[in-house]
């Protein structure tokens, strides 16, 4: 299991507060990383990291806004002077201020959710890379989303804004390469959190989820924490540019229950 052990890495995640955020935290401190979280709010990632610490792991909480470069370039600066570097990076802030057809939108939506869901992602890959490269290489992961291959209803400028952010994985992943750093996406299909509250909670909307869904229910975030690890360790030595569903089949699915 050596090739799964992150000790002496130095993990950095975006939107670590809740969620899939938190859980793929967790599991990277448990891994050995030390992990620099990070959130627009200091009070939600003091409580992930204060849970962290008091398990024996070691976490630096940073409040930042992936929307603001000069945020980014100071958590960058932090989390090198705490712990010397970033090893891997994990693109997970995200935004959806608008939900219902996209002919309803307005140019504000537009740029909310481009700004954060893919130029944040651009920024802070773009500020941990040189870093990177100085230890030697290292691994970026983003969090895309099923949205981002196949239209969901309602979703659709945070369709588009996954959609850029697998084409931006795969850019990124053919141009950092001569740096030793692989590039990967992962592509969750619904997962259970306060920011996909507004289809759980909604039972007319749920029930037609769970339809589209072959295993008929939603996915906890600890589920992600595998094929993060994965991702973020030398086990995925020779893998970039890729993009991993887990989706519980919702992609492959006709969504006529079989």
């Amino acid at each position: 299991m050596n090739q799964f052990d992150l000790t002496g890495k130095v993990a950095l995640i975006t939107g670590a507060s809740r969620g899939i955020g938190q859980a793929i935290a967790e599991a990277y401190a448990a891994a050995g990383a030390s992990v620099v979280l990070t959130s627009r709010k200091q009070s939600g990632v003091d409580e992930v990291a204060a849970l962290i610490n008091n398990q024996g792991g070691k976490a630096l909480a940073v409040a930042a806004h992936t929307g603001e470069q000069t945020a980014v370039d100071a958590l960058i600066q932090q989390a090198t002077k705490t712990f010397g570097g970033i090893d891997i990076l994990v693109n997970n802030a995200a935004t959806n201020p608008h939900f219902g057809p996209i002919m309803t939108a307005e140019e504000s939506h537009w740029d909310k959710i481009l700004d954060v869901n893919v130029k944040g992602y651009f920024r802070v890959a773009k500020a941990c890379a040189p870093v990177m490269q100085q230890r030697g290489g290292g691994k970026i992961i983003n969090i895309a989303s099923i949205a981002g291959k196949k239209p969901q209803p309602g979703m659709g400028i945070y369709c588009v804004s996954k959609a850029a952010v697998l084409m931006l994985t795969e850019v990124l992943a053919v141009e950092l390469a001569d740096a030793n750093i692989q590039v990967n996406a992962i592509a969750p299909g619904f997962i259970k959190t306060r920011f996909s509250q507004a289809i759980w909670g909604n039972e007319q909307i749920n029930n037609m989820v769970m339809k589209a869904i072959p295993q008929r229910r939603m996915a906890e975030p600890e589920e992600l924490t595998g094929i993060a690890l994965y991702l973020a360790s030398p086990a995925s030595s020779f893998t970039t540019g890729s993009t991993f569903l887990i989706d519980g089949g919702q992609f492959i699915s006709s969504g006529i229950p079989m």
